[in-house]
């Protein structure tokens, strides 16, 4: 029998990762575990098999397939294996990683009743998973009963009121923890960019960096640029630059590369955007890297450089995606590229397969209004699926009517706002202004009367006098 438990120790340590293996490995561990099962000596290095074949299943595509397995077995040899901290460590983070918060409860109550209350491994992981699952006031419980902490256990339910949008009590537990790690600092930075707090994000960042002397990690940064484009902080973006190359992280870490190439043309900098692109080399480049150029030239309105981006991608071999077209289409809208924009249009549909959505449509419809082109616009806003169509559509549509004084279109775009929605008080008012504009007072006034009738909302004027 030893000789067969070593050679399936060997065979698990060397094929942890393949599903294949290990399910070969399962089926000669039900007979092994069959012929062993009241051999005291035995049972621990069974244990340890039948522990790595849980964890198998547990980070595998199929976690189902660990409790599965772990309720078998219970039921099988419930008098025989008695069931450790790392079976329930893996089986609990497989309930978190499916948010099945009702089976991490039945392993809640089976780990208390196997002894596992004060085990802070163990608790931490309970921790992870009600957060991870949402229930956060059950994670906090948890917390609080727990004799002994670690970093991990305050870090996990950082992470949980974060993940569910509480910043409050993610705060409130940062504030309380005995020592602070990068964990706990990226946590709470992410949390404060996740609900758009985003000058407070950059406070706790410096505060971190400049008061505390912690080095971010590569995942600190990736937390932070958020925070640092909506605020079009420039200066932040080169301090977090230079920091990557100092630390080694933009060396090593395509995720860092390529949001600085995006934070850059966001921050209104796209030659800096441009320079970090090129200094990524070539084979490091990928889809995010090309689309992020992309995206940066379509910003500041450069159509031709974008074009020729998405050509050199095309030429080294990356296939582009539904974003990579969306920031072709904004580039071409904003570049009065109409013709080819609808080549782009074309060329997702029926070269690549993308399905358009609605921001694709959108961005068609906004393109051909901008050149005037709206016949062709209202064409295809008529053509949208309706469980996909929305009011926007027909505003952005109804702004070009505006903008090109087309006013039996802009009638007949307000009709389709109005079966959508009929309380938002600009669209009444920019029809009217179409009205007016086109010597149609009469009309025009009517459409202002059926607004008040409707008691839509209308934008508060502003006075600086």
């Amino acid at each position: 029998m030893g000789r067969d438990v070593n050679h399936l120790l060997n065979l698990v340590k060397r094929h942890q990762n393949y599903r294949r293996a290990i399910q070969q490995i399962h089926t000669q561990l039900i007979f092994t575990t069959a012929e062993n099962a009241f051999n005291p000596s035995s049972i621990p290095i069974i244990l340890t098999l039948w522990n790595s074949v849980i964890r198998h299943y547990s980070l595998g595509i199929l976690p189902q397939e660990a409790f599965f397995l772990f309720q078998k077995l219970r039921f099988q040899y419930q008098k025989v294996i008695f069931f450790d901290s790392f079976t329930y460590l893996f089986l609990i983070k497989a309930s978190a990683n499916l948010e099945q918060f009702c089976i991490g409860k039945q392993l809640h109550c089976l780990s208390l009743k196997d002894g596992f209350e004060s085990h802070v491994y163990v608790q931490t992981a309970l921790v992870n998973m009600y957060g991870e699952c949402g229930l956060v006031r059950e994670a906090k419980k948890v917390f609080d009963k727990m004799p002994v902490r670690n970093s991990v256990t305050w870090n996990a339910l950082i992470s949980g009121s974060v993940k569910w949008g509480d910043v409050k009590v993610a705060r409130a537990v940062f504030d309380a923890m005995p020592e602070k790690n990068v964990i706990s600092w990226t946590g709470l930075i992410d949390g404060y960019t996740r609900m758009g707090r985003f000058n407070e994000a950059l406070t706790l960042f410096r505060e971190m960096v400049v008061v505390e002397g912690i080095k971010p990690s590569e995942v600190s940064l990736l937390a932070i640029f958020p925070a640092i484009w909506n605020v079009r902080c420039l200066e932040c973006c080169q301090m977090v630059h230079a920091y990557g190359e100092k630390s080694g992280i933009n060396a090593f870490d395509i995720r860092v590369m390529n949001s600085l190439v995006d934070a850059y043309a966001k921050c209104g900098s796209i030659d800096d955007a441009v320079r970090v692109f090129e200094d990524i080399i070539d084979e490091r480049r990928n889809l995010v890297s090309w689309t992020s150029i992309i995206s940066g030239y379509a910003i500041h309105g450069m159509a031709k450089e974008a074009s020729d981006s998405y050509q050199m991608m095309v030429d080294a071999g990356v296939e582009p995606n539904r974003i990579t077209f969306l920031s072709m289409l904004n580039a071409c809208s904003h570049g009065s590229l109409v013709d080819e924009g609808l080549e782009f249009f074309r060329k997702m549909v029926d070269e690549f397969g993308i399905q358009p959505d609605i921001k694709h449509y959108g961005s068609l419809i906004d393109m051909l209004g901008r050149e005037g082109r709206l016949v062709e616009a209202e064409e295809i806003a008529l053509e949208i699926p309706n469980a996909m169509s929305n009011v926007v559509i027909w505003r952005t549509l109804l702004g070009a009517c505006s903008f090109h004084d087309n006013a039996d279109m802009g009638e007949r775009v307000m009709q389709k706002i109005m079966e959508m929605e009929n309380k938002y008080g600009g669209d009444y008012v920019l029809l009217s202004n179409i009205l007016a504009g086109m010597g149609r007072y009469v009309d025009s006034e009517v459409v202002r009367r059926v607004m008040d009738e409707q008691n839509a909302l209308k934008a508060p004027g502003l006075s600086f006098t």
